[in-house]
């Protein structure tokens, strides 16, 4: 058997960039009028402009760097702005242009640009920085170390965290661990509690765990904060130590109670702990916020709590507006969940335009409204967004496939295949469409291009037990290359041997191959295990051509009510008893 299927209020913001050009002209010679008289009458025509030649322009420079910078032509743009570095008294170009001349490894361009940088007045701590960059891109340690040494001993509020962007920018993980622990050290470290945290994390992406761990516990010792006591009880907690991590997570929460960042992530570790009922009772309690809602919503739909997802909907409603505006998806979902579809639609048509969610708003939007028997507006709805995301290849694939699904749903094949077919037009060989458009050919009727979608998914993915199933089935199904269909139908059993579906196909076989007893037996399995539609009528023909057409009857019965608009039990109906 085949598998079963299981507004973007985007505003566009054109642009219109221009340049504004100034030219300058000569004086044309008035005809009849002598030199000298053209020039008592003007001035100006006297006036001798030096234009200056495109190299020593700094305006047609620092243009010529921006527009490589759109490009993203990193090396274009180091040259022009090394070049208006040396015409420009202002620090900020010659900065901009020892940034882009350190990316592209461009040693010269780098030092001359910092050099003209210092002329200019460059304050110690973000010249220190330049420096050490570029020691690090050459590999030089020695000197990064020194840079950095002068970076961190300048006194500059920002130098800590200047000094955290050059090791993080270094392409050489253990240099840059090496620099950390020689230099952010206990004795060196400010009087901040941010920088402790920050060089504590740092260690940690760079593999010193031993390292984070110990300028975490000297945080805490030293400072005490909340955010310390909770940093220590993450690496805690990432150390396998639940009782230890749980008890600095107390610690915190004592130190702040109503810090709703901190009650998220210690419920995100007792979740991640499989402790729901604790995240969910930390969550309860204190100031409540769009995250604090959307995590209770995730831990009340993993425990399924209706009860729950009830009162947080109620809840919610009534929260303030800010929070409630923030949340419209979230309300759509706990619409749904509750089964309230046309409630779900008006919070979906209230997420923002701006919204992270607002793509997927409008994707359930028109789900649920094929759920609510309008499938002229969902499809109405899926072509808009069609519109809206043609630039946006990720989207506008989703969007064609819902579309897709939908006309699945509703058993319109040929529609299908269409909207599955621009989909793969914006990526091709994409296997969940393949898989799709195979299913929809293989409905309609269209064997031969159901085989190819088929067996080039089984190019792709050797592996798909659901492509190798579909395909022995629809072989089957079509009464054709039996023997290849079996072979394909056993791999698939070796691999879900259990799954009512691919039971399905090999009962299916079975009675191709006029093995009517064990078709029966294998297609009654299938049905008792999973009372799908398909099954059904698959299990009532074998009855039928068995002469138990009383049996065949009864099952038939139980399939209108499984599915009353079934083409499958029509067709067949029709065949058996013309």
């Amino acid at each position: 058997m085949l598998s079963r299927w299981s507004k973007f209020k985007q505003l566009r913001h054109f642009a219109a960039g221009g340049m504004v050009a100034l030219a300058l002209a000569g004086c044309a010679s008035v005809p009849g009028a002598s030199r000298s008289a053209a020039a008592d009458k003007q001035p100006l025509g006297r006036l001798v402009v030096a234009v200056p030649d495109q190299d020593h322009d700094l305006m047609a420079q620092l243009l010529a760097g921006e527009m490589a910078l759109t490009r993203t032509d990193l090396k274009a743009a180091s040259q022009a702005y090394g070049r208006a570095a040396q015409l420009s008294p202002d620090p900020k170009v010659a900065e901009q242009a020892a940034a882009l001349a350190i990316a592209v490894k461009d040693t010269d361009a780098a030092n001359a640009a910092i050099a003209r940088w210092q002329a200019l007045g460059a304050k110690p701590a973000p010249l220190a920085q330049a420096r050490a960059q570029l020691a690090l891109s050459q590999g030089n340690t020695d000197e990064a170390r020194r840079q950095l040494e002068i970076l961190v001993g300048t006194g500059d509020p920002d130098a800590w965290r200047q000094f955290g962007r050059v090791l993080v920018s270094s392409r050489d993980s253990a240099q840059a661990a090496q620099l950390l622990e020689a230099i952010a050290t206990p004795q060196r470290l400010p009087n901040d509690p941010q920088a402790w945290l920050a060089m504590s994390e740092l260690g940690d992406k760079l593999g010193r765990h031993a390292y984070a761990q110990q300028i975490a516990e000297a945080a805490v010792k030293r400072f005490g904060t909340a955010e310390t006591y909770a940093w220590l009880g993450q690496m805690k907690y990432h150390d396998g130590d639940r009782v230890g991590a749980k008890a600095l997570f107390d610690k915190a929460l004592a130190k702040d109670p109503k810090n709703t960042h901190l009650r998220l992530a210690y419920a995100t570790l007792l979740g991640q702990g499989g402790d729901y009922t604790a995240a969910a009772k930390l969550l309860d309690n204190g100031p409540q916020d769009a995250d604090t809602y959307a995590m209770r919503a995730a831990l009340a739909a993993r425990a399924k709590d209706t009860k729950t997802i009830n009162r947080l909907y109620t809840q919610l409603q009534h929260a303030p507006d800010d929070v409630r505006q923030n949340s419209a998806y979230l309300l759509g979902q706990l619409a749904e969940m509750l089964d309230k579809k046309d409630e779900a639609l008006k919070w979906y048509d209230q997420v923002a335009d701006d919204d992270d969610h607002a793509f997927d708003a409008d994707l359930r939007s028109a789900v649920l409204l094929q759920d609510l028997g309008r499938s002229a507006e969902a499809h109405e709805q899926l072509a808009q967004m069609q519109t809206d995301y043609l630039d946006q290849p990720t989207q506008l694939r989703r969007a064609y496939e819902v579309d897709a699904e939908l006309y699945m749903d509703d058993q319109q094949y040929a529609q299908a295949e269409r909207a599955f077919s621009r989909a793969l037009q914006v990526t091709p060989d994409d296997p969940a469409l393949l898989y799709g458009r195979g299913l929809a050919y293989a409905e309609s009727g269209d064997t031969d291009q159901a085989v190819t979608d088929f067996r080039r998914l089984l190019q792709l993915k050797p592996d798909d037990t659901d492509a190798t199933n579909a395909l022995g089935y629809t072989l089957a199904d079509a009464n054709r290359d039996l023997p290849e269909a079996q072979r394909l139908i056993e791999q698939a059993r070796a691999a879900r041997p259990d799954d009512p579906a691919i039971e399905d196909s090999w009962g299916w076989l079975q009675y191709r191959l006029g093995h009517l007893d064990q078709a029966e037996k294998t297609l009654r399995g299938a049905w008792m295990a999973h009372k799908d539609a398909d099954v059904g009528v698959h299990l009532g023909e074998v009855l039928w051509k068995q002469g138990r057409q009383e049996d065949a009857r009864r099952v038939f019965d139980e399939v209108r009510k499984i599915d009353p608009q079934s083409t499958n039990l029509h067709n067949t109906l029709k065949r058996l008893n013309p």
